[in-house]
């Protein structure tokens, strides 16, 4: 089973329908103990980080995050639903940074281009040993932000650069993560999602 976690934030219903290409079943939730004992757990996000986290925290997603990574059951965190897996963002830091889940260390922080938000299609530079991009390496991806990792706690780590280099997907063991839509980045976002899903 893979449960899409209902936060109040993310196309949750487009996130199913893509889901849906690589399993039989997928459902959005926001109870506690579907979620962890998913099979697979996708984090979506849509808006700012600090909005997202009120609203994890609300369904204790930032706990489930924790235990499924404990039990060694893979998540996998999409666009805000990747940033807020590092430990600060400073997204409307006029009152200081805000803090996220704690996965990974690191600090979300605009992303320095001419242009803000990034939005459309964009090639990645994919890890060496990606499990994700496995068949899709030189594919482009759909992007939707402003602010993005500039380091990564992985050497499995895929990026992409836009005005500078940022960190596009993160390939952790049981967490993974991608800066961009792959439900909105057609046949190479679908396929990375069925390598996701072979993958658990």
């Amino acid at each position: 089973m893979i449960a899409i976690l209902d936060y109040g934030s993310g196309n949750l219903r487009s996130a199913q329908r893509a889901f849906a290409t690589a399993s039989d079943n997928v459902i959005l939730t926001s109870d506690f103990d579907e979620a962890i004992e998913a099979d697979g757990l996708v984090v979506p996000g849509v808006g700012a980080f600090a909005a997202c986290m009120k609203g994890l925290e609300a369904v204790k997603g930032s706990e489930i995050i924790r235990k499924r990574k404990e039990l060694e059951r893979p998540t996998l965190g999409i666009c805000i639903g990747m940033q807020i897996l590092f430990s600060e963002g400073l997204e409307h830091s006029e009152s200081g940074s805000h803090a996220g889940v704690g996965i990974w260390k690191g600090q979300i922080s605009k992303v320095d281009a001419p242009i803000l938000p990034h939005m459309g299609w964009n090639s990645v530079e994919s890890a060496t040993h990606s499990t994700l991009f496995k068949g899709i390496e030189n594919e482009s991806f759909y992007f939707v932000h402003s602010y993005a990792a500039k380091s990564s706690p992985s050497s499995n780590a895929t990026w992409t650069t836009y005005g500078e280099k940022f960190l596009s997907a993160i390939e952790d063991e049981y967490v993974s993560a991608t800066q961009f839509h792959p439900e909105k980045s057609g046949r190479a976002g679908l396929a990375l999602i069925k390598n996701w899903v072979k993958s658990l």
